[in-house]
């Protein structure tokens, strides 16, 4: 079955070519922005390419999604980038599945439900680190109480970012913090809250930052508070509240070019730091009556699962076993989904101690 890997030469994007040519797998369409390096990269591997952008000439989208049965679409930033490629995808009625953790992309696509269902395809967005494995854990934790009412997550990984992913950083800078609060998205100041989290390899602070699993665990779980955490240095952390003073400077169009001009110098992790790095991930909801259960879930470094999660994903969307519509990943494949990926490792839900004074929201 044909289908399209778009932002092919990225650094997440080569990484899924190349496990999938290890693989032996389907050979996608090679596509993206740039004709010189999609071209050089399917020439590289003998592959088919196409050159299109994700701009507002919506004939050419479309025609460049001509035979194809999905796409897999891998360049960010996914605000700038999802909108005009779903439309499409809708129009020539295409699978669409994304690599993105923008709070605000994930949203958008899963209101859109409707229209996906009436094309007759799937949609699913975040199928990578972002936010397979946390999306997984809160279907799990919820589960596990059904009558939460609060969910929180958080993060820990040793790795680095790719240059896409600190663009998309970037971009969200200006609209601050965010969380979900009474079953509605609510804006926060950077930095607003921490908590220490007890992850198994040792507590560790962390500040609440607007992860994508604001929205999609909402809609995976119907849980109406959610908070996400990362873990963070104590100066990284002073320095998000800084920047609340600061804040609505950085959406400026030229304070904007300058930081994404530096990014530019960002290089993704190497295969060492892949191959030893390890991504921890802790959760808990908790019921009106102060009942809890916390889960703990360690993965592969944050770009060697995406690889992982994202072809598994495709690979079930083209074997048809995802119904028309918009979907997180645990409602699209249960959530044990992600413990059929490679080396994952689950602690499963259990009745935690009375949590301290300080962590309590």
């Amino acid at each position: 079955m044909s289908w399209l890997l778009y932002g092919a030469y990225g650094y997440t994007g080569k990484l899924i070519l190349e496990q999938v040519l290890a693989e032996g797998g389907e050979r996608p369409i090679l596509a993206g922005r740039r004709e010189g390096p999609t071209r050089e990269l399917a020439e590289a591997h003998g592959l088919e390419w196409r050159q299109f952008t994700l701009g507002t000439d919506t004939a050419r989208i479309e025609r460049g999604l001509e035979g194809v049965e999905a796409v897999l679409h891998c360049a960010g930033p996914f605000s700038a980038t999802s909108r005009p490629m779903v439309q499409a995808c809708l129009a020539r009625k295409v699978h669409y599945l994304d690599i993105t953790g923008e709070l605000g992309v994930i949203e958008a696509i899963l209101r859109s439900s409707d229209k996906a269902q009436a094309a007759g395809v799937a949609l699913l967005p975040g199928v990578g680190f972002d936010v397979v494995p946390s999306d997984c854990l809160a279907a799990t934790l919820s589960a596990s109480l059904p009558e939460a009412t609060r969910l929180e997550l958080a993060f820990r990984s040793d790795g680095s970012a790719s240059r896409g992913t600190t663009k998309s950083m970037i971009e969200g800078l200006p609209e601050g913090g965010c969380v979900r609060k009474d079953g509605k998205l609510t804006r926060v100041r950077p930095g607003h809250r921490t908590r220490v989290v007890p992850f198994r390899r040792g507590a560790t602070r962390c500040v609440a930052i607007p992860w994508g699993d604001v929205s999609s665990a909402y809609y995976s779980t119907g849980i109406p508070n959610i908070t996400v955490y990362m873990a963070q240095p104590d100066s990284v952390i002073a320095g998000m509240r800084v920047l609340s003073l600061v804040r609505p400077a950085l959406g400026l169009g030229f304070v904007q070019r300058g930081l994404k001009r530096l990014a530019d110098s960002v290089e993704g992790p190497d295969s060492a730091a892949r191959e030893r790095c390890r991504t921890q991930l802790w959760g808990r909801v908790e019921d009106r009556w102060g009942d809890a259960r916390e889960a703990q879930l360690e993965v592969r470094e944050g770009y060697s699962f995406t690889a992982d999660a994202a072809l598994a994903c495709l690979e079930r969307v083209l074997a048809g076993a995802v119904p028309p519509g918009a979907w997180t990943p645990s409602q699209a494949f249960g959530a044990s989904f992600v413990t059929e990926l490679p080396d994952v490792d689950l602690l499963a839900p259990f009745r935690p101690e009375p949590r301290s004074q300080e962590d309590r929201p």
